[in-house]
């Protein structure tokens, strides 16, 4: 061992958090400038290298996500990381090359869509869009509404968003990741450069940090563009980033508090802003955030089958990711007049207590379980105290579970007197009114109930002033699925910004969306088919208790990567055993 020279220079400091923007900053100016010359081809090319790199790197990408959620390599677990990070990210980039691919050959991405009509609005079908859908998730589908006025020649026209004009780029926007779902980050990065033809740089999370390399080896084509910049780091960083001049725009995914802190700063300052309207963020910015999801149960008559399946249904609704989901259902809203409404009750405890057991990963969520406990004295502590059920809430009593987004375990059950048509109206008006945010809400209902509410029924839909609805479905499946749209209801503003303002994922490239209706089978396959739904799907890969969960995802991201025909045996097969 040789002794330190005495006069040997100081080892180079770290760059400070300022050096660090501004080279990214300064390298993306040069970047859009390569992004304005590439070709849509080229960049559908991109976009198609990036499907393979997500879905190629699947294991890599669901490694770094159990390291920081705190899961066992042989947790049956991994398959909503499977699900959530590099199939959904292959998913997204695929059927965005497919629309570049289209307006590169002068199609609209819509010239083979099926266009319908719901409540004198123009609905596109973006679930199914293709042979494989129809297989892969046999009974589900998906439609996106547009806006009242909106007309199919108009939609088909306007396709593309920025892309009609690709050689005139819009400036640097800035990607605030989350914490919690892998692949929100960078399908919104990929929204940036496509939907509004702006480079990008992702400041990730620092709960995220484990996904830095994975997501630079996925994103290499359009880092190796200059397009592209990720970057680490605190609150320092990311304050300095989205104050600097040189960027144009701000897109962050996470709660209104730190909505607020962006846009208005913090504490006496950031009231006297909001009152004056003075923001002190000087650049538009757009938003996904959280809120209060309920979840309608419309009363019928059930199975006992019927009802453990979709107890287990709201359970995974509620505890998918540990329950640190935007669209995390907080509230079951039940008739107080169902006959059933006891057993649905018990099943949905037995859901909840037999659910895998998980680490609370997410920063706060003891605390946020506590104080819920604290709210509310006949909480129920259930699966080995670890989650919680309040049951018997009013909407009229202005409950802090319908006006808080707990972001953990906690589940709330708020009960509506009424049947039929008139708990149909008073859940709408509860949903729209009481409840904090409009990102999703999910309806559960009998066929026959459907059926027999007509109209009624209709007229639910197109009142529910929420961005995404599912029906006999959960909402996270239309974040799934690419071409659905995704974001809060419209209409929001900075200073009342609720679940937020804009959308993403939208890979048809609409114009003039309102919101995405998404609709499954009532009953699993072979139920559905024995009860006469002409749905093939057996237990969702998403459900919390699918025993075959993480097989399928893998195989499905597989497919995902290199889509042939003989995949599809070993993904049915695994998903029969779910």
């Amino acid at each position: 061992m040789t002794a330190e020279h005495p006069h040997a220079d100081p080892a180079p400091a770290d760059p400070t958090p300022e050096i660090l923007v501004d080279t990214a900053l300064a390298e993306l100016v040069e970047g859009e400038k390569a992004w304005g010359a590439t070709t849509l081809a080229q960049r559908a090319a991109l976009l198609d290298r990036i499907r393979v790199l997500a879905s190629g790197h699947g294991a890599q990408w669901v490694a770094a996500a159990a390291r920081y959620k705190q899961l066992d390599p042989d947790s049956p677990l991994l398959g909503e990381e499977w699900m959530s990070g590099p199939y959904a990210m292959a998913t997204g980039a695929g059927a965005m090359a497919r629309s570049l691919a289209d307006l590169a050959a002068h199609r609209s991405p819509l010239h083979e869509a099926d266009f319908g009509t719901a409540a004198g609005r123009t609905t596109v079908r973006v679930l199914p869009s293709s042979t494989f859908d129809s297989l892969l998730l046999s009974g589900f589908r998906a439609d996106v509404w547009l806006r009242p006025g909106v007309d199919q020649a108009t939609a088909t026209g306007t396709a593309g968003l920025a892309q009609l004009d690709p050689t005139t780029t819009h400036g640097i926007g800035v990607v605030l990741g989350a914490g919690n779902i892998t692949s929100i980050a960078p399908l919104d990065v990929l929204y940036e450069l496509i939907a509004h033809n702006r480079v990008a740089v992702l400041k990730l999370n620092p709960l995220t940090d484990p996904m830095f390399d994975v997501l630079s080896t996925v994103l290499e084509p359009l880092i190796a563009l200059g397009v592209v910049r990720i970057l680490r780091g605190g609150a320092d960083v990311g304050g300095y980033l989205v104050r600097h001049p040189s960027v144009a725009h701000v897109h962050m995914t996470g709660s209104a508090a730190t909505h607020d802190a962006i846009v208005w700063g913090v504490g006496e300052e950031a009231l006297r802003r909001k009152a004056a309207n003075e923001p002190l963020l000087d650049k538009p910015i757009t938003s996904e955030l959280g809120g209060v999801s309920p979840t309608i149960v419309l009363p019928g008559t059930w199975s006992r089958a019927d009802i453990r399946y979709q107890a287990e249904h709201i359970a995974t609704q509620r505890l998918h990711n540990g329950g640190y989901n935007c669209v995390a259902a907080q509230a079951v809203v039940l008739s107080s007049d169902w006959e059933q409404k006891q057993e649905f009750l018990t099943a949905l405890r037995e859901a909840l207590d037999q659910a895998p057991a998980r680490t609370a990963y997410y920063p706060g969520s003891d605390q946020r379980v506590a104080s819920a406990v604290e709210s509310y004295p006949n909480a129920e502590l259930r699966g080995g105290g670890k989650r919680v059920l309040v049951t018997g809430l009013r909407p009229e009593a202005v409950e802090d579970l319908l006006h808080t987004e707990y972001f953990a375990p906690v589940l709330g059950v708020v009960e509506i007197a009424g049947t039929g048509a008139q708990f149909a109206q008073r859940a709408t008006a509860a949903a729209n009114d009481e409840f904090v945010g409009t990102l999703g809400v999910n309806i559960i209902g009998h066929p026959a109930t459907i059926k027999s509410l007509g109209a009624d029924f209709d007229t639910m839909l197109t009142d529910l002033r929420y961005g995404t609805i599912a029906v006999n479905a959960w909402t996270a499946l239309g974040f799934l699925t690419a071409a659905a749209t995704w974001g809060a209801f419209p209409g929001h503003t900075i200073d009342d910004v609720q679940s937020g303002i804009g959308l993403v994922h939208n890979a048809f490239l609409i114009d003039g969306a309102e919101r995405t209706v998404v609709r499954g089978p009532f009953r699993p396959a072979p139920r559905s088919l024995l009860h006469g739904e002409f749905a093939l799907t057996p237990k969702p890969p998403w459900f919390v208790n699918n025993k075959s969960a993480v097989t399928t995802a893998q195989r499905l991201n597989d497919f995902a990567g290199d889509p042939r025909w003989s995949r599809l045996p070993g993904i049915f097969a695994s998903a029969l055993r779910g």
